[in-house]
C-alpha cells in the first residue's frame, strides 16, 4: 500500500515537474516575475499618489489614460505584431520591413488624431484641463515605431526574458520618476511625464537586444495582407478596450470626476495585479499555440495546459485580494479610499473568469478564425454596455457588480463553445 502511495506521489511530482519545465510556463514565469517586481514599485507609487492626490486628480488621470487606451488599439500593435509572429520564416524579412513602415504611417496618424480628439474629450468630461496632458502622452506614438518590430521578433523567438527585463526596467524607472515628481507637487503631470519618458527604455533595450533593422526604403509590399490579418484583431481589441473603459466613461459623465477617481482607484488597486499577469500570458500564448497549429493533439495539450496555468495562478490571487481588501485598503492607502472597498472586492472577483476569454480569443487567432472572435466581441460588448447603462443609475457599486456578473456568466460559456468549435475546425482542415 505504501509503495502504491509512493508511486502516486512520484507520478504527481513528475507531472508537476514536466508542467513547470514547459517553454510556455518558463516564458510566463519570466514575465510574471517581472510583473511581480513591477507591482512592488507600483504599490509604492500608488501609496504615494493616494496620499498626495485627491479623488478629483485621480479622476483626471483616469480620463487621460482612458483616452490613450483607446488610441493604443488603433496602432494595430497586436495585429501587426501577431502577423510577424505567425508568418513563415521564408517571408519574415519582407513582412518585417512592410510592418516597420506601416507602423510609422499608422502611429503618426494616431498621434494627430489623439491631439485633435483631446478637445471633444475635454467637452465630454466637462474639464478642459485634460487637453494638454493628452497632447503630451500622444508623443509616445512618435517613439513606438522605432522598436515595435524588434519587440514582435523577440516575442516570435520566445525571448520572453528580454521582454521581462525591459518591463521591469521601464516600470521601475517610470514609477520612481512618478514618486519624485509627485513629491514635488506636480499633480497629474507626475504620472503623464514618466509614461512618455519610460518608452525610451523600451527603445534602447529592444534595439540593443535584437539586430533587426529596416533593410529597405519605404515599402508597404505586404501591407494588405498584414491589415487583413490585423482587422479582426483591431475589431476585437477595440471592443475589448471599449468594454474595459465603458464604466469609466459612464461614471465620469453621469456621476462626476470625483466618483470616477474613486472607481479608477478601486480598479487599479484591485484588478491591476491580475491584468498584468494576464498580459504576461497574452505575450506568451499566441506563439506557444502557433507552434502546434498543425498538430491537433499538441494544440489541445498546449491550450488546456496554458488555460489551467492561468487559472491556477490568478484565482488564488483574486480571492486573497477580495478577502483582505477591508484590511489593507485603509492601512496602506489611507481612510480616504475606504468607500472604494466594496468596488475593489467586486472587481477582484471579476478577474477570475477573464483568462477564459483571453485563451479562447488567442486560440481562434491561432487557427486564423479571428472573425469569429470579432463577432463574439460585438455581442459581448452590446450586452455589457446595456447592463452598465442600467447599473450606473444606481451608483458605482452597482456598476462594479454588473461588471462581475457579465464576466462570470458570459466568459465560461464562450470558452466552452470556442474549445469545441476550434478543435473541430482544426480536425476538419487536417483530414
Amino acid at each position: 500500500m505504501s509503495d502504491k502511495r509512493g508511486m502516486t506521489i512520484a507520478a504527481i511530482a513528475q507531472q508537476i515537474k514536466n508542467h513547470l519545465s514547459s517553454p510556455f510556463v518558463r516564458n510566463v514565469g519570466w514575465l510574471t516575475g517581472a510583473e511581480f517586481l513591477n507591482r512592488i514599485t507600483r504599490l509604492v507609487t500608488t501609496i504615494t499618489l493616494t496620499r498626495l492626490l485627491n479623488t478629483y486628480e485621480y479622476g483626471l488621470i483616469a480620463v487621460v489614460f482612458t483616452t490613450i487606451e483607446f488610441a493604443n488599439v488603433f496602432t494595430l500593435r497586436g495585429g501587426i505584431g501577431g502577423k510577424i509572429i505567425q508568418v513563415a520564416e521564408a517571408e519574415l524579412e519582407t513582412y518585417a520591413n512592410s510592418a516597420y513602415w506601416l507602423n510609422w504611417v499608422i502611429c503618426a496618424g494616431v498621434f494627430l488624431l489623439q491631439c485633435i480628439a483631446a478637445f471633444p474629450v475635454g467637452w465630454f468630461f466637462r474639464d478642459s484641463s485634460v487637453i494638454p496632458a493628452i497632447w503630451v502622452v500622444s508623443l509616445v506614438y512618435l517613439i513606438m515605431p522605432l522598436f515595435m518590430v524588434q519587440g514582435s521578433l523577440l516575442q516570435r523567438e520566445n525571448r520572453m526574458k528580454v521582454i521581462a527585463i525591459v518591463n521591469v526596467l521601464a516600470s521601475v524607472f517610470g514609477n520612481t520618476l512618478t514618486i519624485v515628481l509627485a513629491l514635488r507637487g506636480l499633480g497629474i503631470w507626475a504620472v503623464v511625464l514618466p509614461y512618455v519618458v519610460s518608452h525610451f527604455i523600451w527603445l534602447a533595450i529592444y534595439l540593443r537586444e535584437h539586430p533587426w533593422r529596416p533593410k529597405s526604403r519605404f515599402t508597404v509590399t505586404h501591407a494588405g495582407d498584414i491589415l487583413r490579418f490585423a482587422k479582426n484583431i483591431l475589431g476585437a481589441e477595440l471592443l475589448d478596450r471599449f468594454r474595459a473603459n465603458l464604466d469609466y466613461l459612464l461614471i465620469g459623465r453621469f456621476l462626476g470626476i470625483d466618483a470616477l477617481g474613486l472607481y479608477y482607484f478601486a480598479f487599479n488597486a484591485g484588478l491591476g495585479i491580475s491584468l498584468n499577469i494576464m498580459g504576461s500570458f497574452w505575450y506568451s500564448l499566441l506563439p506557444h499555440l502557433c507552434s502546434a497549429r498543425d498538430n491537433l493533439q499538441h494544440l489541445k495539450q498546449k491550450y488546456f495546459s496554458s488555460l489551467k496555468s492561468m487559472l491556477l495562478i490568478l484565482t488564488p490571487i483574486a480571492l486573497l485580494q477580495t478577502v483582505l481588501a477591508p484590511i489593507y485598503v485603509p492601512l496602506v492607502f489611507g481612510e480616504t479610499w475606504i468607500p472604494a472597498i466594496p468596488i475593489l472586492m467586486l472587481v477582484c472577483l471579476s478577474a477570475i473568469p477573464r483568462p477564459l476569454g483571453l485563451a479562447a480569443s488567442q486560440l481562434l487567432f491561432t487557427i486564423d478564425r479571428g472573425e469569429v472572435d470579432l463577432y463574439w466581441q460585438i455581442l459581448f460588448t452590446t450586452v455589457f454596455a446595456a447592463l452598465l447603462l442600467i447599473a450606473v443609475q444606481w451608483g458605482i457599486v452597482a456598476t462594479a457588480f454588473a461588471v462581475l456578473l457579465v464576466h462570470a456568466i458570459a466568459l465560461p460559456l464562450y470558452s466552452a463553445w470556442v474549445s469545441r468549435y476550434a478543435f473541430k475546425h482544426v480536425a476538419g482542415s487536417l483530414d
